[in-house]
């Protein structure tokens, strides 16, 4: 859940797969629809799948269960389209809604860039010879501005080193040396799309994913670090994900709840709660803007699941 909600801070829109052959909703279709809607995408479609293996009895009563599902959210007026994956029927009708219901956005190419870490790795064989080795990379989107050539950039948080016996992270600095944004090299990168940056780092930086949820940007000009977060607490009346469907109580001093900023996904302990305004101190430190939206994931049951959002304040 935490990865689906870090990978749909970047995305336009959504595709909502719901399946024929099962009552709707299931525990996971609400999560996936309230955690889009938390993260403020708005352009969905939902796809009815699996109508190769019912009769049509069952797809007309699936689709009366998908719309009352979804008839008080963020999908109420989502087209519905019944296909079936497995024999390519109605695909074409999916692309056209796609183009259609989930338009390019307008983005602003004269600001400063920033992008979203999600991916990042060591792209060297086993037994490379240092004077071969390829500095690390990192992959996301760019969502505002533009990543050239030959620019220095900045990631934060960064990394953890160790100062003074206390854990704390360090920006890193490097230069952008190759770009790789729709299967080629390329000198410029807009908004939009999956971007690769190669950068001068040592390739044990970014091996494993290791800088997934930093920011990138030019040095100077991204929000600051911040191990503690005030939010502005939203709830739902019942936690997503289980079938039980838990009420949810009121966030509690020293609780545990699991946040995800962005693409960031860090533990947090709550030090202060007055009225809706809660205070969270971070095991992991975030590059955040005030206004930003923050998922709030609490153990029910052994399992995180979700249980409503954070404005950040």
């Amino acid at each position: 859940m935490a990865t689906m909600l870090s990978g749909a801070a970047v995305m336009d829109g959504a595709i909502l797969v719901i399946a024929a052959d099962e009552p709707c909703p299931q525990p996971q279709t609400r999560e996936h629809l309230a955690a889009i809607q938390i993260v403020g995408v708005d352009k969905i479609i939902i796809v009815q799948n699996k109508i190769d293996i019912v009769d049509e009895k069952r797809v007309l009563e699936n689709y009366r269960e998908i719309t009352e599902f979804v008839k008080d959210t963020a999908a109420k007026d989502a087209p519905i389209i019944p296909i079936s994956a497995q024999h390519s029927v109605n695909i074409d009708v999916l692309v056209q809604a796609m183009e259609e219901h989930i338009p390019t956005p307008k983005r602003d190419t004269t600001k400063p860039p920033l992008m979203y870490v999600v991916r990042s790795f060591d792209i060297n064989k086993p037994g490379t010879t240092i004077d071969n080795l390829a500095g690390g990379v990192i992959g996301g989107s760019n969502i505002q501005g533009k990543f050239k050539l030959g620019e220095n950039i900045e990631v934060r948080p960064g990394i953890r080193v160790e100062k003074q016996g206390k854990n704390v992270y360090e920006p890193l600095l490097t230069e952008i040396v190759s770009l790789r944004a729709g299967g080629r090299n390329v000198d410029e990168v807009q908004c939009g799309g999956l971007v690769g940056i190669g950068t001068m780092f040592d390739p044990s930086l970014t091996k494993a994913d290791s800088l997934t949820g930093n920011l990138v940007g030019l040095p100077g000009k991204l929000p600051p670090t911040v191990s503690e977060l005030i939010i502005e607490t939203h709830f739902f009346e019942r936690a997503i994900g289980t079938k039980e469907m838990v009420a949810i109580d009121k966030i509690r001093l020293q609780e545990n709840l699991l946040l995800d900023v962005g693409t960031t996904i860090t533990a947090g302990v709550v030090t202060s709660v007055k009225g809706k305004e809660a205070t969270v101190k971070l095991g992991r430190p975030v590059c955040v803007e005030k206004g930003m939206r923050a998922a709030l994931s609490r153990k029910i049951a052994g399992r995180w699941r979700l249980i409503g959002y954070g404005i950040v304040k």
